[in-house]
């Protein structure tokens, strides 16, 4: 592929360096990767989110990388990004996916740089933070922004699916239960099984009513990450679209009741800079979404977390293991 464009007409995640033919990170601080996987978890024809890495870095190109809302930072004066185009996943096979982002993820974390993968399902997150705990010398603590638990032992025997993924992370060898925080969640769309789990392995749960009695969201991420960061090496930050409320995320599953943008913004922006590894983004389904709103706030999302990054880079020497370059 030639110039900038990852494959037929579609550019790098807001204009990144294209990498995804040689994956050679130096020089970068951050590495973007697609995920364009769906397992078999739906509901009807409520399907696509295989198709979200693609229409995210469509719409990216719209962007730069300008925040004048916080203290006019550009973004790329500071880091360098890479686009390392999609893992190569294959859609009739669930454990051979899960082996190949295991093992992608895991050359992305040897890079040193800051991660960002577009989902996808959220049954990506597994195989990821696997490959993140694997690197670390401790554990790894997690920042899970959903309305869902996401926490089904299985579903239909498949333990992979969309809503299974944090009943592995809570198996897997190098994640601390006890430094999962599951926030945001709310809505009948969970079942009591999920919560009664959740608590019995020593996860967190911050509900929305939490976030919003509280209304400090600088104050909610530091208590966020406080958890997540407590006798662990690395914090892991996992956000499902749906934690928004659906007036926000027409791309979304539907749920009401969610975060506003802002709210979530906020708190991507403050958890970032307290410090964190890497992060995802999933569940946008674009085909139910025709002006794209649900892929357009991917990239400020992302931006945000990003100058989170930096802030953190330039206000904090905490001595944790970093996987941003300094």
């Amino acid at each position: 592929m030639s110039g900038n464009n990852i494959y037929g007409n579609t550019p790098t995640f807001l204009g990144a360096k294209n990498i995804s033919a040689d994956k050679n990170t130096e020089g970068l601080d951050v590495s973007v990767y697609g995920v364009p996987w769906e397992g078999a978890v739906t509901w009807g024809d409520y399907t696509g989110c295989e198709l979200a890495p693609k229409v995210i870095r469509l719409v990216s190109a719209r962007y730069t990388g300008y925040l004048p809302e916080i203290d006019h930072l550009d973004v790329f004066e500071h880091l360098k990004l890479g686009d390392m185009g999609d893992i190569d996943i294959v859609p009739a096979d669930v454990e051979e996916t899960m082996n190949r982002i295991e093992k992608f993820a895991s050359q992305v974390w040897d890079s040193g740089t800051f991660a960002v993968a577009l989902g996808g399902d959220h049954g990506i997150t597994f195989p990821i933070v696997k490959a993140l705990a694997q690197k670390v010398d401790g554990e790894v603590g997690i920042i899970h922004l959903d309305t869902h638990y996401d926490n089904k032992p299985n579903f239909d025997g498949d333990k992979f699916a969309r809503c299974s993924p944090f009943a592995r992370l809570y198996e897997q060898e190098g994640v601390r239960n006890e430094a999962i925080v599951h926030a945001g969640i709310h809505g009948p769309r969970n079942h009591p099984d999920n919560g009664r789990l959740a608590n019995s392995v020593g996860a967190t749960t911050i509900t929305i009513r939490d976030i919003r009695k509280n209304g400090d969201l600088q104050a909610m991420a530091k208590q966020m990450h406080d958890i997540a960061s407590k006798n662990t090496d690395a914090v892991y930050l996992s956000i499902c679209s749906d934690v928004m409320d659906y007036a926000f995320n027409p791309g979304g599953p539907a749920d009401g009741n969610g975060l506003s943008s802002y709210e979530l913004l906020e708190l991507v922006y403050e958890i970032c800079k307290l410090g964190v590894a890497g992060m995802d983004f999933v569940e946008i389904y674009p085909q139910s979404d025709p002006n794209k709103f649900s892929a357009h706030i991917a990239s400020t999302i992302v931006l945000y977390a990003l100058a989170g990054v930096i802030h953190h880079r330039q206000n904090a020497n905490t001595g944790e293991k970093e996987y941003v370059k300094n």
